[in-house]
Parts: structure tokens; C-alpha cells; sequence
């Protein structure tokens, strides 16, 4: 299954009715300054390992700034077998513009 781009909203649904595997893609720094609950820091240098220990089965969201690079993020997830992968539309800034 390709991957779908979903809304704050839904992605706030969907923390609220099953879990979840939610993926950082910025830049460590950022990472570190804020980030949405419980995601993972995922770049280059780990996207291999997270990729092998991940369960494919539990719905996948990535973001990054805008809701850019997520989409390609998201995409190469959903090729490596993750049966629902998602793109947060508008990425951590519409993130932080919701709280």
C-alpha cells in the first residue's frame, strides 16, 4: 500500500484509538529542541536498524518540518513493507501550531 498523507487531526485520532510508531526525520538538533511525545529520531544513520527491528504492522507516521521530505520518508517505509505508512501534512510546524 502506498503511503497516505493525513492531517493533525487524524493523526491525533489515530494516537487515540490504536498505537502507533511515530518517526522524527529532522535534523538531530531539532530533534532535540522539540519533538511530538514519544516519536523516534530516525536519519541516515539509523534508518537501517529501525527498519529491521520495526513492527510493519503497526501504522507508521513520519514527519519532518513542513510535510515535505515526509512524503518521501513515508514512501520508501511503505516500499520496505510497512503495511500503513502516513505523511503528517504541514510536518512538526502544523504540529505546533495545534497545541
Amino acid at each position: 500500500m502506498p503511503f497516505k498523507e493525513i492531517t493533525v487531526a487524524e493523526v491525533k485520532t489515530l494516537m487515540e484509538t490504536k498505537e502507533i510508531t511515530m518517526i522524527d526525520i529532522r535534523d538531530p538538533n531539532s530533534y532535540t529542541a522539540g519533538h511530538i511525545e514519544n516519536a523516534l529520531h530516525v536519519d541516515d544513520s539509523n534508518v537501517e536498524q529501525f527498519v529491521r527491528e520495526a513492527d510493519f504492522e503497526v501504522p507508521l507516521v513520519v514527519y519532518c518540518y513542513h510535510g515535505n521530505n515526509s512524503q518521501g520518508a513515508a514512501g520508501y517505509m511503505s516500499e520496505q513493507g510497512f503495511e500503513e505508512a502516513y505523511s503528517l501534512r504541514g510536518g512538526f510546524a502544523a504540529w505546533s501550531n495545534s497545541i
